[in-house]
């Protein structure tokens, strides 16, 4: 077995650099790996080796990437190759991910050590800036604000939020002390303390948490606990991070405490793509790796075999970097490296070319003239293989050449465009809410001669869009309904059962709604089914306002005030702010479409055709007088790269990172033009008058092959209850809310069973600590009223004080039956995954118990007792035991202890016995996981068909109105 594993990974590809980072597991070693040359390859090959050569467990494993994109396919990546190999190994105990996503793991581990609550919410960027808007006024009298934010200025409020937020997160991501920042001698830095430990005040009031202290709170929380470290030292024995020029101040402290004094630490990146200045990445990091050790002790390897670019493109990027400046005062801010091309037999044909035209018409013209060229006379197959690639893919010129190329013919994937609310089924939704309720002219303005530019929006996009569709004979019934409910909505005397959420539900079941939901629609990518995935959107942010409004029914004293609330401020901040449109990881370039990206989107992949422009771009001054401030000696480290100098180097890396996305040939694209706001500007100038035109006979478009986009076949995760009962109760149904990612309404009410289920989890950690005798009915009764506390206060939903008293008691009985048995609780919460060929099974076990070599599973349920001799409760039954069946088979494949027998435990039995139990069954198992396999074929070949409408699921689903209108034409499917 040995030898089959050595041969595998000797008989890779691997050339001698590779090889030698590959090899070179113990102390510190720092890889730098230049475009194209392998990079992820050489990490998946370095893991398999850290696993079969030095047999490694997962959970020593520590590797951290930069992306949620990234780490997905390295997971994937690994877990085929273990596969292959035939390596039983555990995904999920394996530190693999972001480092948000990692510090998250830790800080849901270790909770009770930090000042997080149980259900704690978590903000996104957009949740934390509306948090933080809803609470500006707080800031506005804080000493010294008007250093951070202009309370008198005329700047929007929403503006002065993201300002402030900005140093807010700064102070996150540089690790800084509020109270060190209160203290100081200067104003402006005084200010930002204050307006820091406020902040920390409102997340400790409502138990949260944002985007960008989840590293802050993990830091703190290895600072001041000793012994949490310890275990993370004493488990982690290998650290690997991927994209180091990416990393921040709180990142490399995180890394410096994990590795301690004997560090097994691998970084690897890329100093010239270092792109993240903007959330706090600093160059340092990577070019003074090797200073944090003794001399000789971190060893250097240089990946710099381009496997990707033509050596033209290679040639062209080598020398774009090297004519630029990268010393300053005797100081290097760059490693020293020339980029090599792969050996290989390349066409002798110009690779690095430009297109342009004289106005924005003629450079339309032009770039469609020569995409069609490329398709006409060359080997373009797919438009997938173009990218463009620009500094804002918001802007106006981009956003014109866009529409010129969709308008003749070439469809155009730009999902960060900002053109959410520009898409007709997003402005006919906002119109049609605006026809519901009459009273929103008069209910928008909120002062006299208040102006707002979303009004005009609404007025001259959405409403007249509407009102136009509904004149149309196939909308009758839409007006009808329309009218009825505008009326109703007038003269509100009574509290509705819904709110805006609810009203879109019931929209969908018009044809002039229903028409973008057609599952033949998702068939066909991204393009094709991109009206029914902003749908989905829109319904994520309506429950998503309603949520943070608190907001459920619609009543008549509060209904003016949530149309002002949901129009002038939540759509008008979403539109300002921008809202992308979903991008598929899977599939990074959609068949049949050239992509516009951002450079810092493109950053990771790569196209057989890239057109850079944005050619008129130039250095920005990106710092602020606080930020010069700042670094007079309040942050952790001194100053690294000169501020001064800061805009020159990003600037330059910033269009290396695009020119090395190409793989066959890169194009240099503007609209020229001379004298003032020269294009190309004088950046560009002598490297874009160098190129040929492509018209120039010296580009021969036959001659030149064009690679296809690689297939990045990222293995998605399945669970039971996720997927395969969704998908089994009703496969229209996970189409639209597993799938599509509708946000529901209505929810089922598990609150009774999630706070019996979280403090008997409380339980057996406890047990799992070794601190059983901490056990009593008063630390558990504590338990549960803080669990109940902090689940309200999230989801908003309670109990009566009776219902609240028996789930009390479901989990003192456990408590009571189980109190001298403790010993043969072996695992808790257990996240278990299994790499099967196609796809990643996965599933949370609520208890481990056994003796011995063998183990049993049981699945704690709250609700009444099943009957076992019921044939109603037949179905519910089996359901339940094809999903342990799921969860046996998974942690027999995992860890090779048989499972011997399986339990349904009822926390509500009072007198009998709480277990239903069942022998495992090979045939039964194998049975479930084929069936189980068979689903996800389905899922991944969108076929969502069903042979009947499932009656049961429609009861609680918020797409039953527009089922109910869908003309249901069975044939063993749809």
């Amino acid at each position: 077995m040995v030898e089959a594993v050595q041969k595998s990974v000797f008989s890779s590809q691997a050339n001698p650099r590779q090889l030698e980072a590959i090899q070179k597991t113990d102390g510190p070693l720092l890889i730098i790996a230049g475009p194209g040359s392998g990079k992820t390859f050489t990490l998946v090959e370095r893991i398999v080796y850290l696993i079969t050569h030095r047999q490694v467990a997962p959970e020593n494993l520590f590797v951290v990437t930069f992306t949620d994109k990234a780490a997905q396919e390295l997971t994937t990546r690994i877990a085929s190759r273990l596969l292959k190999l035939n390596i039983r190994f555990n995904l999920n105990e394996m530190y693999l991910g972001t480092f948000h996503s990692i510090c998250l793991r830790w800080l849901e581990e270790y909770r009770e050590f930090t000042r997080l609550k149980r259900n704690f919410t978590l903000m996104d960027q957009f949740d934390q800036q509306y948090f933080l808007y809803q609470r500006v006024s707080h800031y506005q009298n804080l000493p010294g604000i008007e250093h951070i934010i202009d309370p008198d200025s005329r700047q929007k409020t929403w503006d002065r939020t993201a300002h402030l937020l900005r140093w807010l997160n700064v102070v996150s991501e540089e690790a800084l002390d509020p109270q060190t920042l209160v203290q100081a001698e200067h104003s402006e830095i005084k200010a930002l303390g204050h307006a820091y430990t406020l902040y920390q005040q409102q997340l400790d009031e409502e138990n949260a948490l944002d985007f960008s202290t989840i590293q802050y709170e993990a830091l703190k929380l290895l600072k001041s606990h000793p012994q949490v470290l310890a275990k993370l030292r004493q488990t982690i024995t290998y650290l690997m991070v991927d994209e180091y020029q990416d990393t921040n101040t709180v990142q490399e402290q995180l890394l410096n405490l994990l590795a301690g004094d004997q560090p097994n630490l691998c970084v690897v990146g890329d100093d010239d793509q270092g792109l993240y200045r903007f959330r706090g990445a600093t160059i340092r990091n990577i070019l003074q790796f090797k200073n944090k050790f003794s001399p000789g002790q971190c060893e250097q390897v240089t990946l710099k075999t381009n496997y990707r670019s033509h050596p033209d493109i290679v040639r062209f990027y080598n020398h774009w970097m090297n004519d630029q400046v990268w010393s300053v005062d005797g100081q290097d801010f760059r490693f020293d490296k020339q980029i090599e091309a792969r050996d290989d037999d390349f066409t002798d044909v110009p690779c690095v070319i430009k297109v342009a035209g004289p106005t924005p018409e003629d450079w339309h013209r032009e770039m469609l003239d020569f995409l069609s060229h490329l398709r006409n006379q060359g080997h373009l197959t797919d438009w997938n293989q173009v990218a463009f690639l620009f500094r804002s893919v918001k802007n106006d010129k981009v956003v014109a050449l866009a529409q010129f190329l969709e308008a003749n013919g070439i469809p155009v994937y730009s999902p960060r465009s900002n053109q959410f609310f520009d898409r007709e089924e997003i402005r006919l939704m906002i119109g049609a809410l605006i026809f519901l309720f009459p009273q929103f002219p008069q209910a928008r303005k909120w002062a006299e001669d208040a102006q707002l530019g979303i009004w005009q929006y609404y007025d001259q996009e959405c409403v007249p869009l509407f009102a136009q569709e509904l004149r149309k004979p196939e909308n009758e019934d839409l007006l009808k309904w329309a009218r009825s409910l505008a009326k109703q909505h007038l003269y509100l005397t009574d509290n509705t059962n819904y709110a805006f959420s609810g009203l879109f539900y019931q929209l969908l079941r018009f044809p002039l709604f229903s028409r973008y939901l057609d599952e033949s629609l998702m068939v066909g990518g991204v393009q094709d089914g991109r009206s029914m995935r902003n749908l989905a959107i829109f319904s994520q942010l309506l429950v998503k306002f309603e949520y943070l409004q608190h907001l459920s029914v619609l009543s008549p004293q509060s209904l003016d005030k949530s149309l002002r609330n949901l129009f002038n401020q939540f759509f008008r901040f979403l539109s300002e702010g921008g809202i992308n449109e979903y991008e598929d990881d899977s599939e990074y370039a959609p068949s049949g479409c050239v992509s516009f990206l951002t450079i810092h989107q493109s950053k990771g992949l790569e196209f057989p055709v890239v057109i850079v422009g944005s050619l008129n771009a130039a250095p920005r001054r990106q710092h602020s007088k606080l930020d010069e401030i700042l670094e007079e000696g309040y942050l952790s480290r001194p100053v690294f790269e000169p501020l001064n100098h800061t805009k020159f180097f990003d600037f330059y890396r910033l269009y290396y990172t695009a020119y090395s996305r190409a793989q066959n040939l890169l194009v240099l694209s503007c609209v020229e033009k001379a004298g003032r706001g020269r294009t190309p500007s004088k950046y560009f100038a002598d490297y874009y008058n160098e190129l040929p035109a492509w018209r120039d006979l010296s580009f021969d478009v036959t001659s030149l092959p064009l690679a296809r986009v690689k297939d990045v076949n990222l293995k998605r995760d399945y669970s039971f209850t996720s997927h395969l009962v969704l998908f089994e109760n009703c496969a229209e149904q996970y189409r639209f809310f597993k799938e599509l990612e509708f946000a529901p309404v209505r929810k089922s009410p598990i609150l009774f069973g999630t706070l019996v289920h979280q403090t008997i989890e409380d339980i057996h950690k406890t047990v799992l600590r070794g601190q059983e005798h901490k056990l009593s009915v008063e630390q558990i009764e504590s338990w549960f009223d803080t669990n109940y506390a902090y689940l309200t206060k999230r989801e908003r939903v309670y109990l009566s004080p009776v219902v609240k008293k028996i789930a009390l008691e479901h989990v003192l009985r456990y408590y009571r039956r189980n109190g001298n048995d403790w010993n043969r609780v072996k695992e808790a919460e257990v996240d278990v995954s299994l790499v099967k060929d196609e796809y990643i099974l996965s599933g949370s076990v609520d208890l481990i118990q056994g003796e011995g070599n063998t183990v049993e599973i049981v699945d704690f349920k709250s609700e009444k007792k099943l009957d076992v001799n019921d044939p109603k409760d037949r179905d519910k039954l089996d359901r339940y035991r094809r999903q342990l069946e799921v969860y046996a088979h998974i942690v027999e494949e995992r860890t090779g202890s048989p499972v011997s027998r399986m339990h349904l435990y009822y926390t509500s039995e009072e007198n009998g016995n709480p277990y239903i139990s069942f022998t495992k069954d090979r045939r039964l198992i194998d049975t479930t996981i084929q069936t189980f396999g068979e689903v996800v074929r389905r899922i991944e070949e969108k076929d969502f068909s069903i042979p009947e409408r499932p009656e049961k699921a429609c009861k609680e689903c918020d797409m039953q109105p527009y089922c109910d209108a869908k003309n249901w034409n069975f044939r063993g499917g749809e």
